[in-house]
């Protein structure tokens, strides 16, 4: 073990990890923390123990998400600040009914609710419809980046599969990028790039390549095509980690076709 490294506390590892990721000096974060460099010098290198304080205008500077905020907290010694809870709880019951009054809504078109690892937490009933009539089952998956990777699922009914697929991954790499401490997405890169057909250059961030503002996914079963463009809700200003990491994905039609199969499906399982 590198002997620099193992005398350095915690903090001050996490600390350099993301100055690195947002591309700042130290003197750049002791500015915009409000401190001087040679303090921000201290806390990194394990001479000083930074104040819960001056540890939230860190984090503040380097602009971190609630969960890593908690991590810079408990690295530093001190609890952490934001409480995560489940949808299912009290505490989020009135975001949880906001949540199924968008779902509803949405019908007789897809919606899903996801977390910041593409997780599928909750989806309206025309989701699991269109799911399933392009599948002719179940999704053997509850993670959307895993569903339109695997050759064995949705991927095999995407007609424009590495159009989207790039996308999904650019922003896989960019969540990697803005948040170094996040493991589970660099396993989750690491298990999606392994699948067959994967192009060698999607494992590099291709930085001046962003993600597209807008794009229209095209599915297709025997001979019926859909197509769908999705819009992105997230809550403003969270102070839970779970609402942080929440994002609502609702599914339109792009042709007057799309709508009205939509439409005929959901009738067609009323009725069943």
């Amino acid at each position: 073990m590198n002997t620099v490294t193992a005398s350095v506390a915690p903090v001050g590892i996490l600390l350099r990890e993301w100055r690195a990721a947002r591309r700042l000096s130290q003197l750049d974060l002791a500015l915009e923390a409000g401190m001087s460099a040679r303090h921000l010098s201290c806390i990194e290198n394990g001479k000083s123990r930074a104040s819960r304080e001056a540890v939230t205008r860190l984090a503040d500077a380097l602009d971190m998400p609630l969960r890593e905020r908690n991590a810079l907290l408990v690295a530093a010694g001190y609890a952490p600040m934001h409480p995560e809870s489940g949808l299912g709880t009290p505490a989020l019951e009135p975001v949880r009914r906001a949540i199924d009054l968008i779902l509803e809504q949405q019908e007789p078109y897809p919606a899903y609710v996801i977390n910041r690892h593409w997780d599928v937490l909750m989806a309206n009933r025309a989701a699991m419809n269109v799911n399933r009539f392009l599948l002719g089952r179940d999704s053997a998956y509850d993670n959307m980046l895993r569903q339109f990777f695997d050759p064995a699922d949705l991927r095999s009914r995407v007609v424009n599969w590495e159009e989207i697929a790039g996308d999904l991954l650019r922003h896989l790499h960019g969540r990697i990028a803005a948040t170094p401490s996040d493991v589970v997405a660099r396993a989750l890169l690491d298990e999606v790039l392994g699948h067959p057909g994967v192009p060698v250059r999607w494992r590099r961030r291709e930085v001046d390549n962003a993600p597209s503002l807008l794009l229209t996914s095209v599915f297709r079963r025997d001979d019926t095509e859909l197509r769908f463009f999705s819009t992105m809700t997230t809550f403003a200003t969270p102070h839970d980690v779970t609402l942080d990491e929440l994002c609502i994905e609702c599914c339109f039609p792009d042709d007057e076709a799309t709508a009205a199969f939509c439409r005929a499906l959901a009738d067609a399982n009323r009725k069943n």
